[in-house]
């Protein structure tokens, strides 16, 4: 036949067939039906025969081949990427060990060849991690793991096939690293938040001590509350020295020698201030001159010196002495008859007494030698004089001087003394006088006392802290805690043998301040410990626990004055007993400002103010006289006294004002306020005094706004002159006509004679024009210098500005009352309008006044007749 028709191939779903290219050749092609996948099949082998075209159309009938054997390798594609078997893995390592292996990763790859089936690398992705891996998959570390300094690593790891081609997704690997047990405290925060008025806040109220399965005989725990550098030298009053003299119940008579700079106590405008604690500084250039009169010449043989001071070490080998207090000669000659300073960090007092005929040597320098005195820290100080013995309190503990010096008394002379504060005024042995001997450090509240010694008790108070550590219910800690705390509470020890009793009593540890606006800042906090094993001393090092107390700042009250500003008073009041009341609706109110947000979560508005009211005490108010100081000879401020001690405050009183004084609340200085009365005895010549309030709390750290008072006074021809021009206005249609019983000559005559009133009348009309402008005229003068306030009103004084108030007669109108003749003079007649006048804006503070106004009643009628004169519709009435 010389032909080949077919290529056959043998086996079943084959994805091959063979095609004839040339019949005569017998050239055939082998090809895939499909594609063809490594992953499924990778070899193939079957058998193909050709057959020839010889026995025609019908195929059984052909002739075939013999035989061929066809096999077909399948090259591979790399299709498919390395997938990890796992999608994250995690391990737990013991910090400061070096592994040779953490942990392993595997990926695999689904091509078919070795070369792409196989992974040949691994590589961590995520950079600067102290791991590394091989190409096994297998994570070391690369350096010791510090727990402390981080808890866990995260890291992304990726593979490679041998065709370089790289996994799909990245796996996670968390390695934590686990701390090797180490005693210590656990679960106590750094920073603790102390919001002020919270009261008593646990310190630690989850601590607990990790002892990693030791065993402990007996714990000792120091927590040390480090305030030195707050205030004087913890958060204490602020108020001044004779404010906390009163409140830790001390006798009267201190005197404060660095009181706060007022126009009453000068002295001390001068010196450096720190404003927020009431503290002088001296740089050793300054000095105060204490005022004459302020401290008696010649203390008696007991006294008592309080002071805060903070000193450090002299400058130089051979330092000088640094003058605190000292009393010296002014003029002449330079001896010191006291004196208070510090030398080569020795305290001594000075004391030379007064010759008195007994020539003998007496006790004159007292010495006490403490570290306390150069340590850069404030301490309380308290030097009681019982002469001859001197003795010092040093933070309430009691010390004797080391060293006792006698000297000769003074001979007596007639050259004034000088007192000083932070210097020693040097009058004599010199040119020309000066300050000497200066101070280098602070002080604070340096008071003396004449006569009087100071008790424990009252030193105690006096140094007290507002702060300190506190122990949240006492009955709880466990019979085996022993606790104590020092004077200050600033340290508090406990101790105890078992472990689970001494967390429970540190997670009772509170801080506390009392104070309402305490001092904003840091408060650092340290908790030691040591632990005793059985049979040894120290057994195991606790590392410090290191927190601070944050006081946050305590919310600003706005102190606010209010009340009636202006008023006038007739001349008789301020020439009264009682004077004139001068604030008798004074409102104190202090608020502070509350944030409130919107009620519409949604919206962006701002969120708005709210001001609330609070409660707080108040240190002084001071009345000043604005205009020029008082004249002692016709004018003073009066308060009685009673006022003052029944609600425990104190008062001083000059020319330039007023100034109460004392720790009270602010309803009391209100009350004590509403009886503060001026008096003039002469106020012909006074037009207007002018006064002004400002109140302080906390020694002046809070203020409140300056009230201006005006008093204004209504002088008896000012009231004659605006009787008689509102005599002559027009009545106005509000007001009923005003029935007086004394009416003019003019109108009685008409009375009698009405055709002659009537020719009065047509005469009076034609000056009506030009009497009426100058009326008005004048009624305007008159308003610009007695309106008053609307508020004063509303008082039990009823004052009220008649300057604009029209009181019209109708000259046509007949009236008698009863008991009046027609025979009384017009000298009389002026006199009843003057107190008339009087009456109706006069105060009723005091019987006396309404004894007074009944005498004058009873001249001219009864207390009823009085009334029906003045008789008018103030219901539509401004005032």
């Amino acid at each position: 036949a010389g032909e080949i028709c077919a290529f056959k191939i043998h086996g079943q779903e084959l994805p091959f067939e063979a095609v004839v290219l040339n019949k005569t050749s017998g050239e055939g092609w082998l090809r895939a039906k499909s594609p063809i996948d490594c992953e499924l099949q990778k070899e193939y082998t079957f058998i193909i025969q050709a057959y020839d075209c010889g026995a025609g159309p019908r195929e059984t009938a052909w002739k075939k081949s013999h035989k061929a054997v066809v096999h077909i390798q399948v090259k591979d594609v790399n299709e498919f990427a390395p997938t990890f078997k796992e999608p994250a893995y995690k391990a737990v390592v013991t910090e400061g060990k070096i592994y040779d292996s953490i942990l392993q990763v595997e990926a695999v790859d689904e091509d078919c060849s070795p070369q792409y089936s196989q992974i040949c690398n691994y590589e961590i992705v995520t950079t600067d991690v102290p791991f590394a891996i091989d190409r096994n998959g297998n994570i070391r570390n690369t350096e010791k793991l510090n727990y402390d300094k981080q808890h866990q690593y995260e890291i992304l790891v990726t593979a490679y096939d041998c065709g370089q081609k790289p996994a799909a997704q990245d796996t996670l690997v968390q390695v934590d690293v686990k701390p090797v047990c180490k005693p210590g405290w656990q679960d106590w925060t750094k920073r603790i938040e102390y919001q002020p008025g919270s009261g008593s806040m646990a310190l630690f109220p989850s601590i607990h001590l990790e002892m990693c399965d030791g065993a402990v005989s007996s714990l000792q725990i120091v927590a040390e509350l480090q305030t030195n550098y707050i205030g004087k030298g913890c958060d204490r009053e602020t108020y001044s020295e004779k404010s906390l003299q009163k409140l830790c119940g001390a006798s009267s008579g201190i005197i404060d020698l660095l009181p706060s700079p007022s126009a009453a106590t000068n002295w001390t405008a001068g010196l450096l201030v720190d404003s927020s604690e009431m503290i002088f500084k001296f740089d050793g250039r300054q000095g105060a001159k204490i005022p004459d009169g302020i401290v008696p010449k010649n203390l008696t043989d007991q006294f008592t010196i309080t002071m805060w001071m903070k000193h450090g070490p002299s400058p130089g080998v051979r330092a000088e002495k640094e003058t605190i207090l000292c009393n010296s000669d002014k003029t002449e000659m330079n001896r010191h008859h006291y004196a208070l300073y510090v030398h080569n960090c020795r305290l001594v007092f000075l004391l030379r007494k007064d010759f008195d005929q007994a020539d003998t040597f007496r006790p004159a320098e007292f010495h006490w030698k403490l570290d306390q005195i150069c340590d850069k820290e404030w301490h309380y100080y308290v030097i009681n004089v019982e002469f001859p013995v001197v003795t010092l309190y040093m933070d309430g503990a009691t010390y004797e001087p080391y060293l006792v010096t006698n000297d000769w008394p003074i001979h007596p002379s007639h050259i004034a003394m000088q007192l000083t504060v932070g210097a020693c005024w040097q009058g004599g042995e010199v040119t020309k006088p000066r300050f000497a001997q200066f101070f280098h450090g602070s002080l604070a509240s340096l008071t003396i006392r004449p006569g009087k010694m100071e008790s424990q008790k009252v030193i105690s108070c006096l140094q007290a802290c507002k702060e300190g550590l506190d122990i949240n219910s006492l009955e709880s800690l466990g019979q085996g805690i022993k606790y104590h705390f020092n004077p200050s509470q600033s340290i508090l020890v406990m101790e105890g043998d078992d472990i689970g009793n001494i967390n429970r009593a540190l997670q009772k540890v509170s801080y506390i301040n009392s104070r309402q606006f305490p001092t904003a800042g840091v408060r650092r906090l340290k908790v030691s410990s040591k632990v005793q094993c059985f049979g040894e001393d120290v057994c195991i090092s606790i590392p410090e626990v290191d927190a601070y107390v944050m006081v946050l700042q305590a919310i600003e009250p706005r102190i606010t004055l209010r009340g009636t500003d202006h008023f006038w008073r007739p001349a008789a009041q301020f020439e009264s007993a009682r004077g004139v009341t001068l604030f008798p609706d004074i409102k104190i109110v202090s608020t502070f400002a509350k944030t409130e947000a919107p009620g519409d979560v949604k919206t962006t508005a701002p969120k708005s103010e709210v001001l609330e009211e609070m409660l707080h005490n108040l240190d002084f108010c001071d009345i000043l006289v604005i205009g020029g100081d008082l004249d002692p000879r016709q004018e003073c401020l009066e308060l009685n006294h009673s006022e003052l001690h029944q609600r425990h405050l104190d008062a001083t009183n000059s020319t330039a004002g007023y100034s109460i004084y004392g720790v009270g609340s602010m309803s009391r200085y209100e009350q004590v306020l509403h009886h503060i009365r001026y008096r003039n005895w002469r106020p012909a010549s006074l037009e207007a005094r002018h006064f002004r309030i400002k109140c302080s709390e906390l020694n002046g750290r809070y203020t409140s706004n300056e009230f201006n008072l005006e008093v204004s006074v209504l002088h008896e021809d000012r009231v004659s002159d605006k009787e008689h021009v509102n005599h002559l206005i027009v009545q106005p249609p509000f007001l009923q006509s005003v029935h007086h019983p004394e009416s003019r000559s003019s109108i009685r005559r008409s009375s009698v004679v009405p055709s002659i009133a009537t020719v009065v009348i047509i005469i009076s009309v034609c000056m009506l024009v030009f009497v009426v402008a100058m009326g008005v005229y004048r009624v305007r003068i008159a308003h610009q210098h007695f309106i008053q306030e609307t508020e004063a009103a509303k008082e039990s004084e009823m004052d009220w500005d008649d300057s604009a108030l029209t009181i019209t007669v109708n000259p046509m109108e007949k009236h008698e009352g009863p008991g009046h003749g027609e025979d009384e003079t017009e000298g009389e007649e002026e006199e009843e309008a003057e107190e008339d006048m009087s009456s109706s804006s006069g105060s009723d503070d005091s019987e006396e006044e309404e004894e007074e106004e009944g005498t004058g009643r009873g001249r001219h009628g009864q207390n009823g007749a009085r009334q029906a004169q003045l008789e008018w519709d103030d219901s539509t009435l401004p005032y």
